[in-house]
């Protein structure tokens, strides 16, 4: 019998394995006989469900059936649904859709991975590469997570095979930051809603992605805070601070859905845009309005990201490794210890405090020994 009691309950659970798939629970019986019917039940249920999902997807289990379940299921509901969208076709087209789970080797990911990587941005033959980073993301890590579901949870065959070996090294992020003026010239730049969305990124630190994603919902004005999805399905709820409180309240009435909007300029009627209207910017509106705003600002060797890099440090500066660590959502503090510099900086500027001396430039003190070596030909 598969029916049994847990430790400290009353009622009966169940526990049984259906063509390699496994089902528990509680029965919600009090009495053997009862849940021994009960779970008798439940295997005829299970045996339904199986059999409705094998006509449902077929004995042959493709790409295409595969992606189009994980799409249904977890795709739609990431925060770029447009780009996860554009790396399924990708991958159905240089897989193949019809070809089974089974058929999906080490040896077809590592011909994968190479097409990827032999890109170009854009698909310009002048433009350098995809980067690493960018064929993990959209190439090998949505393969993974497709193949994780069907094995663990969908309880179809695969292929064995070792992602890890498939994943390419990624260089060490840099951390750049943006000072005051290149923030304001940036801004300067920018069309009018997404400064807003820029605006926030360099308040919160947050990804592009958490905040294209970001919904009233997870917006509490009376608590003062927002909660936002990041890298994983991650979820972490931030404290608003009063820049944040302030430009969040000026989007209230934009959208019902969107936190984030911008205006069309024209009307479009293959976008389905009017003119005047408000909408939720793209991640590739986004990235192109960053794109422009940063050359016409004169400032050099900035990303997007990198406001996620600013605010960390200005945080930083104020706080410790621990704060910066809950505001950016790293699981590992060893994460975080990249904007070590601005601790650095302020060890340094209360060394300097310490000595009682003024902070000096090098310039300044170049200038002025040159002035103490000039009074000393004097006097001789």
């Amino acid at each position: 019998m598969s029916v049994y009691k847990r430790k400290g309950q009353n009622t009966y659970s169940y526990d049984f394995v259906l063509r390699g798939r496994r089902f528990s629970g509680d029965i919600g019986a009090t009495k053997k006989r009862e849940a021994v019917r009960l779970e008798e039940a439940r295997k005829e249920q299970a045996n339904a469900e199986l059999a409705e999902q094998a006509a449902f997807f077929g004995k042959e289990f493709t790409l295409d059936l595969a992606t189009s379940r994980w799409w249904m299921e977890i795709g739609q509901h990431n925060a770029a649904p447009e780009t996860t969208l554009k790396n399924l076709e990708w991958l159905k087209q240089h897989i193949g859709a019809k070809t089974n789970l089974t058929a999906i080797t080490d040896s077809v990911i590592a011909s994968l991975v190479a097409r990827r990587r032999g890109e170009r941005i854009k698909g310009n033959p002048k433009s350098p590469f995809v980067s690493p980073a960018t064929v993990n993301r959209t190439c090998t890590q949505p393969l993974r997570e497709i193949r994780l579901r069907a094995k663990n949870v969908w309880k179809v065959a695969v292929a064995e095979f070792d992602f890890g070996q498939h994943m390419l090294e990624e260089p060490q992020e840099r951390v750049r930051e943006a000072s005051i003026e290149e923030e304001d010239a940036i801004m300067q730049q920018l069309e009018r809603g997404y400064d807003d969305a820029v605006e926030f990124a360099f308040l919160s630190g947050c990804r592009r992605m958490e905040i294209l994603g970001l919904d009233w919902p997870h917006v509490d004005f009376f608590s003062k805070r927002f909660t936002v999805t990041g890298k994983g399905g991650k979820i972490r709820t931030i404290p608003m601070s009063d820049d944040i409180f302030e430009l969040l309240w000026k989007q209230k009435d934009h959208h019902p859905t969107k936190v984030f909007t911008y205006a069309a300029k024209r009307t479009l009627k293959k976008q389905n845009l009017v003119k005047g209207q408000r909408y939720p910017p793209t991640d590739s509106g986004l990235k192109s309005a960053m794109r422009r705003a940063v050359p016409n600002a004169n400032v050099k060797n900035f990303r997007f990201h990198d406001t996620r890099h600013t605010a960390a440090t200005r945080v930083l500066r104020k706080s410790n490794l621990r704060v910066a660590q809950i505001l950016l959502g790293h699981r590992d503090i060893k994460t975080t210890t990249k904007y070590a510099h601005a601790v650095d900086d302020d060890v340094r500027n209360a060394l300097n405090a310490a000595s009682g001396r003024p902070t000096k430039s090098p310039t300044s003190n170049a200038a002025e020994d040159g002035n103490d070596l000039n009074l000393g030909k004097n006097s001789g």
